[in-house]
Formats: structure tokens, C-alpha cells, sequence
């Protein structure tokens, strides 16, 4: 299969160029849907039948099972949305430099579309019955949060032995089998308006309060066991000479094991329950939305498949665990063995000078075929 890839490397690079110069940011329904149109005709073109579940708001999402299968062991999970803005892609479209690929979404995670695509084919050329045990999803909305393909992932996982997710691997070409879980809240505080020279006395600021929430959920703050809570953004205030009547606070909460998640959130509804400062009153919104991806032995005796086959390609596969979220902590919630960062090589995600090492995307193409050859027949 990597020599057929390896004649594919052409064409494979002419399509990830195409869909990195389509914007697909996750608030960008419109360019998800087309990148996702242009994937459903090519799966459809290898005897995939495509479910395309309609969203009003994001990018829909689709589920794909080679014709007439009803029992696939295998899950693979790709995001075809991107953290970028309208007008990206034409400022800075897919470049290539040397043995680098650049654009908004190269590695996150267009090339792992591509890559996946081709592994398919590759196997459709050389060992076609493991289409059959295969089921793909392509979600819109990963990048924010994946609040409408979360169930779609959930309910494919059932009576699943293996998923597949198609984040990119690390810089160093490792995978990924444990993420941080995490969620985000967002604390809002109401105040009374005054002038700060005229009357201080009538108002109640409401930035005030803020500082305290600030500095009690900071303090929840533990390294040691893997927790970690950040207030990231502020807003607040009319003008400097005005006591603030309004402010709010977004904050990222990550957790490294399940039982965290409760006790952290009560701890967190416990602090915005009451006011320091009299007078002002707090309203908290959101939650922890992604369980923590745990290296379970699942998990290990999957990677040990992947690092033989690796072996057989000439490939040394490394393993990491990462704080970052992915749809891989969902599958691995459901109990499924899950590996996650099988994508290509690249580096520098939601960054101008993210990149692809085009090296790898054969290279790891190769290996994610021989992978889904191998678990075809487990």
C-alpha cells in the first residue's frame, strides 16, 4: 500500500490544497459544508454511503459506512472545521516550502482528511473487505467544543473495539493516548453604574466582585493532581470615570481524571453561589464538557498493534499524553479503545505559520492503512 501512496502524493497534495483554501472556521457554516460536500462525493466514489445529519447553526456532520455494512468495529473520528477566521485562506492560501506545506488547517486537520481518504483507498486497491469494518465520522464543530457531534460520536462508539481520531501527531511524530478533560464557565456579574467622582457611594462595582471570583477560582488550581482552572479573558466597566455595572469572566478548567469533574464543578457553583461585594449579583454558565482520555490497557495493547505495524514500515511510534481536548476523550469515555493523533507530522496548530511536514503524509497514510488492515481482522 505504501508504494501505491507513494504514487498518490501528487494528487494527495493537489486536495489538501483545495480544502485549505476553503475557509472552514467552526462559526463558518458555510465553508465546513463545502469542504464537507467535496469529502462526501470522494467517500461516495469509494462505495461509502453518506449520512449527512443537517446542524441550522454549525457545520453538519456526517457519518459514513461502506455500502450495505451494518457491523464495523472500527470508529474514525476527523474534524473538518478550523479555528480561523472568514478571508484567512485568501490572505495566505496553501504554500508549499521545501518539505513543508503551509495554510490556515494544513495539520489541523486537513492533511489527516486526506490522509484518511487514502488510506481507504489504498485498501479498496489492495485489501478491499476492511472497508467493511470501518465507520467514519466527519464532524463541524470540534474546534468549539463539539456540542452537536458529541452525541453523534457517542452513539457510534457503542459495540465499537477501536477508534481511530485523526488529530495530527505531535511535532515529533508521536501519538496521543491520554488528554486532559476540561470545560469552560463563564461568570457573569451585575453592579450598579455611578460616577466615580460625583457619587462613588451609589455604585457597586461589579469588577470588584469579578476580582474576588478571580483570585477563589484560581486558588482551585491543583498541579499536582492535574487540575487546573485559568481565567483566560475579562471584560468589564464603561469608561474609567464609571463604578462598573457589568463585567464577566471566561474560564478553562482542565481535569486529568473523571471523578475530578464533579467535585471541581460544585466547587465552582459553591464560589459564584454568594457575593463579596453586597449589592452585586453573579449568574454562572457552562460546565466541564469533555471527560478525560485516560491510557487504559486497551489503549496500551492497541498502541502495541500500531508500534509492530510501525515496525514493519520502518516507522518508530512514540506515544505522549497532552493537556489538550480532542473527541478522542469521548470515545474513550464509552470504553472503546482509542488512539488518538494519527494523522500526519506538523506543528505550530491554530498559529499563521502552522505547517505539514509532507514527508509524513504518505508516510503516515502508509501506516494508517496497514493499522485498519490489521484491525480488520482482529
Amino acid at each position: 500500500m505504501k508504494e501505491y501512496l507513494q504514487t498518490k502524493q501528487t494528487e494527495m497534495l493537489q486536495l489538501l490544497e483545495k480544502l485549505v483554501n476553503i475557509d472552514s472556521g467552526s462559526t463558518h457554516k458555510e465553508g465546513i459544508d463545502e469542504v464537507g460536500g467535496i469529502l462526501k462525493s470522494l467517500y461516495e466514489e469509494l462505495g461509502f454511503e453518506v449520512e449527512v445529519i443537517e446542524e441550522p447553526k454549525n457545520g453538519n456532520n456526517m457519518v459514513i459506512t461502506y455500502q450495505g455494512n451494518d457491523n464495523p468495529t472500527m470508529l474514525a473520528v476527523a474534524h473538518m472545521d478550523t479555528v480561523f477566521r472568514v478571508g484567512t485562506a485568501s490572505e495566505r492560501p496553501f504554500t508549499i516550502n521545501g518539505d513543508r506545506a503551509y495554510g490556515p488547517g494544513v495539520i489541523d486537520m486537513k492533511a489527516s482528511q486526506v490522509a484518511l481518504l487514502y488510506a481507504l483507498k489504498a485498501l479498496k486497491e489492495k485489501n478491499p473487505t476492511a472497508l467493511e469494518k470501518i465507520q467514519i465520522i466527519l464532524n463541524g464543530d470540534e474546534e468549539i467544543g463539539s456540542s452537536t457531534s458529541r452525541p453523534l460520536i457517542e452513539k457510534y462508539s457503542e459495540g465499537k473495539k477501536y477508534a481511530l481520531i485523526m488529530e495530527p501527531a505531535r511535532k515529533d511524530g508521536s501519538l496521543v493516548t491520554a488528554r486532559r478533560g476540561g470545560g469552560r464557565y463563564s461568570v457573569y456579574v451585575k453592579g450598579k453604574a455611578a460616577h466615580s467622582g460625583v457619587e462613588p457611594q451609589n455604585g457597586i462595582s461589579a469588577i470588584e466582585e469579578l476580582a474576588h471570583k478571580i483570585i477563589k477560582l484560581h486558588a482551585l488550581t491543583n498541579h499536582e493532581e492535574g487540575i487546573s482552572v485559568s481565567v483566560g479573558i475579562i471584560e468589564g466597566g464603561e469608561s474609567v470615570n464609571t463604578i462598573a455595572p457589568t463585567a464577566v469572566a471566561h474560564v478553562d478548567v482542565r481535569i486529568t481524571y473523571i471523578e475530578q469533574a464533579e467535585v471541581l464543578d460544585q466547587k465552582i457553583k459553591e464560589i459564584c453561589a454568594t457575593s463579596d461585594v453586597a449589592g452585586t449579583s453573579i449568574e454562572l454558565e457552562g460546565g466541564i464538557n469533555r471527560p478525560p482520555m485516560v491510557k487504559n490497557q486497551q489503549t496500551i495493547d492497541l498502541l502495541e498493534i500500531i508500534k509492530e505495524t510501525g515496525e514493519e514500515l520502518g516507522i518508530k511510534v512514540t506515544d505522549v499524553a497532552t493537556g489538550g481536548g480532542s473527541d478522542a476523550s469521548f470515545t474513550s469515555a464509552m470504553g472503546v479503545a482509542t488512539i488518538d493523533g494519527l494523522g500526519p507530522v506538523g506543528g505550530n496548530t491554530h498559529n499563521e505559520d502552522e505547517y505539514l511536514e509532507i514527508p509524513t503524509l504518505v508516510e503516515r497514510t502508509s501506516l494508517l492503512a496497514e493499522v485498519i488492515r490489521k484491525l480488520a481482522d482482529q
